[in-house]
């Protein structure tokens, strides 16, 4: 075998060599990048998946805030029928008739059921007998003087609560 033949024989050699590593670098190339895409379907995977917990959660407090507060615009126009049940209810009370005082009883059966079917549904009137003034539940239209400051006296409009959350706040008159 001749130099010539030795030197062309290594250069096809070296061609194919070159060739070869050339293929296995587009292998290499393509796997990684098969590699990378899989990962990216993974990540995206994980992130809708959170994507979706969180929605799902969302909707569950929503759900329950629209369950708790939902009758708020009905019970709100509820309460103004007590009030006026009330106001009747104090007005009959002052009459001195037999036969009226029995209607009274049972009027105040009726009150007494319809505040507790009302509790039912989460509403609650706010107390205000011998309690200290509170701005986030009572509402001062007056002062007078009194023993103590800022003493509620009397309660002029009932308030009321539903589900922790004040829907009126009661009308009172504050010693000052």
């Amino acid at each position: 075998m001749s130099d010539n033949e030795t030197i062309e024989n290594n250069e096809e050699m070296k061609a194919e060599k070159e060739e070869q590593v050339v293929e296995n670098i587009e292998v290499l190339e393509k796997a990684a990048a098969e590699k990378e895409t899989e990962v990216d379907y993974k990540e995206k995977y994980f992130y809708m998946a959170a994507e979706m917990d969180n929605l799902r959660k969302r909707l569950d407090r929503e759900k329950s805030q629209i369950i708790k507060f939902g009758l708020e615009g009905v019970l709100g126009d509820l309460v103004q029928v007590v009030d006026t049940f009330e106001l009747t209810l104090k007005a009959v009370r002052m009459v001195d008739d037999e036969q009226v005082k029995n209607i009274v009883i049972g009027l105040d059966m009726v009150n007494s059921q319809f505040l507790n079917t009302l509790k039912k549904h989460g509403l609650e009137k706010i107390e205000t007998e011998g309690k200290d003034f509170d701005p986030n539940f009572h509402e001062a239209i007056a002062q007078e003087e009194g023993k103590k400051k800022n003493k509620i006296i009397s309660e002029e409009q009932s308030g009321y609560i539903l589900n922790g959350r004040v829907l009126r706040a009661s009308k009172v008159i504050v010693s000052k």
